[in-house]
């Protein structure tokens, strides 16, 4: 005998969905923007709320991005100084996002849990060691010529 219905319905392929992307994929145009900048804002406001790491680099942002502002050095090295400030909280907003996806799975000690976490905390180290190099080798000169 053949094999039954139901094992026959078992074997057969199931058929993709007609689309791979979130549900909440479904918006165009300006709202879409409106929403994603909302979204945005709210993701900056966990951050804040949830990261004390985010917290401690926007007090230092608050501190570098107006002494970037005030030091008397080029436009493009203004840039750079502000940049390397930024690229920080890009890269601790990356990191975080990544922690919090893998809590989600859960909170159980695996080893390629532990990589991802350490792989993110080791991205947020090079953008800390970008900003310090940035920052002496562009506001270091530019300080000194202040006390001269």
């Amino acid at each position: 005998m053949g094999a039954s219905r139901v094992q026959r319905d078992a074997m057969r392929p199931i058929p993709a969905p007609d689309s791979l992307e979130s549900p909440h994929k479904g918006r165009r145009g300006i709202r879409r923007l409106v929403n994603a900048f909302i979204y945005s804002l709210s993701g900056l406001a966990l951050a804040f709320r949830h990261e004390s790491a985010f917290r401690q680099e926007i007090v230092l942002a608050l501190v570098l991005v107006p002494a970037a502002l005030l030091l008397p050095v080029f436009p493009v090295e203004r840039v750079l100084l502000i940049g390397a400030v930024l690229l920080v909280l890009i890269v601790e907003l990356l990191n975080s996002s990544v922690e919090a996806a893998i809590d989600r799975i859960g909170f159980d000690t695996h080893r390629l849990s532990k990589r991802a976490k350490d792989l993110g905390s080791a991205a947020v180290l090079l953008a800390l060691g970008l900003l310090l190099l940035t920052w002496l080798l562009i506001a270091g000169p530019a300080i000194i010529a202040l006390f001269r």
